[in-house]
């Protein structure tokens, strides 16, 4: 699932120390491992082998130029939703001609640089959209390749947030109207219709969703490829990965109790092979069409591959409670704020095992661990149970890789954290971290 193991007693990525990656580029720090990236991908990619197919990687989840490079040379192609996403694809050596451009709102300026870069397809989300994108089209004397958003209304079981498949949500076009707004784009002049797309939410943990969405589109994609000849179906992203029993720990007391606790909560989600099993069953027989098979998994490639470092500045008790006070905030990673999300905390430095007859360790005591920024809702974990954290204790918070820098923020005018990636016995630098003249550059003097 990840590369992130004990070793010696200290906390490893790959064959790195943490502690060694935390004292040369400081805290908070974010760490990758190139290695469980690649190992993801591969799978995935081999699970697909009946299929043709394209793995176009959601840049959103984690868009570092060093990550996008890595995929990029594993072959993988790319989903994108802004023109600045593209760009970045464009700089670590990506394909546009294995680029998607989805996204509700694009601009007729991303319109134009899409265009202009040769895209593989524009996922269209709205009539609104598919007149713009002729009419820009049309003034460059280009065909615009276009596959509509189908939205099967179907509910992915997931956080509303992060639903984007059912009647209530904005994204896509009914199935019920979908013949007839590729009846219209058909008769445009500068449109091409390419294939036919669909995503119905994030962090989806079980195989109905899934099957039930494309089993509900699958009967329009085979009658669109024999009126449009349509190159391929992407069904999207969205397959969970583990937040809640992510590390191991091997036999140690303290964390085992948890993770079996944890284990009785069903918070597993789905294999590779068995969201592939889903699917193959669910096109039934559709992807002997020569058909191209499109996925986009964002969360699925980089989320277990990545953890926030982050050091423990102060201990403070209440009356009430017992704080842990981080140098990591919500504006480094707000996904427990914004969601109410959950992330494992573990200790670089492994806790003594509680059953060992050669020490007397503390029990485990429920503590808050919290940001510095000036917000209640600046905190990673409350009344979690944890081994004795002190002052000066470094700290990693766990399934990072997706979802935490690229939402992270300058608020309370804070530098944004540095960023690192491990390779084997290796690890180096891929984002400095912001200074505080970074945080006023482009601000322009008041001149009247």
């Amino acid at each position: 699932m990840h590369s992130f193991r004990y070793r010696g007693g200290k906390l490893y990525c790959e064959d790195v120390d943490l502690a060694r990656v935390a004292e040369k580029f400081g805290t908070p720090l974010y760490v990758y491992s190139a290695g469980t990236i690649l190992d993801h991908y591969r799978r995935l990619d081999a699970a697909l082998a009946p299929l043709q197919h394209l793995i176009c990687y959601a840049a959103k989840a984690n868009s570092n130029r060093a990550i996008l490079k890595l995929l990029a040379d594993a072959g993988a192609g790319f989903d994108i939703v802004s023109a600045g996403e593209l760009f970045r694809v464009l700089a670590a050596g990506g394909d546009p001609a294995k680029c998607t451009f989805a996204g509700v709102g694009k601009s007729g300026e991303e319109i134009e640089y899409a265009l202009d870069q040769r895209v593989y397809s524009f996922n269209v989300e709205s009539e609104a959209e598919l007149e713009y994108i002729d009419k820009i089209a049309g003034a460059k004397n280009l065909r615009a390749p276009v596959a509509l958003r189908a939205n099967p209304d179907i509910d992915p079981h997931t956080h509303e947030y992060i639903s984007t498949g059912s009647r209530e949500n904005k994204f896509g076009i009914a199935l019920g109207q979908l013949p007839a707004v590729y009846e219209r784009a058909a008769k445009m002049r500068n449109i091409d219709i390419v294939g036919v797309q669909m995503h119905i939410g994030s962090q989806i943990t079980e195989a109905a969703p899934f099957a039930d969405a494309v089993t509900k589109v699958a009967p329009i994609v085979r009658d669109l490829k024999t009126k449009y000849g349509i190159k391929f179906f992407s069904i999207g992203g969205g397959l969970g990965i583990v937040y809640e029993s992510s590390f191991e720990s091997g036999v140690k007391e303290w964390w085992s109790v948890g993770r079996d606790r944890r284990a009785r909560r069903g918070t597993m989600p789905l294999s590779i092979q068995q969201y592939v099993d889903a699917i193959l069953s669910a096109l039934g027989g559709l992807h002997n069409l020569k058909l191209r098979i499109l996925l986009e998994p964002g969360r699925l490639l980089v989320g277990n591959a990545g953890v926030l470092l982050t050091r423990v500045r102060y201990i403070k008790h209440t009356g009430e409670k017992k704080f842990a006070i981080v140098d990591a905030g919500m504006n480094d990673l707000i996904r427990p704020a914004l969601y109410h999300s959950y992330h494992e905390i573990v200790p670089a430095q492994e806790p003594i095992c509680r059953a060992s007859a050669a020490a007397d360790p503390k029990p485990l005591e429920k503590i808050d661990i919290v940001g510095p920024v000036c917000e209640s809702g600046d905190f990673f974990a409350l009344d979690r149970e944890m081994p004795e954290i002190c002052e000066g204790d470094l700290l990693a918070i766990m399934s990072a890789g997706a979802y935490g820098f690229v939402m992270a923020s300058n608020y309370n005018s804070r530098p944004l954290p540095a960023e690192a990636l491990v390779s084997g016995d290796k690890f180096a630098l891929i984002r400095e971290r912001q200074a505080w003249e970074d945080l006023i550059r482009g601000e322009i003097d008041l001149q009247f």
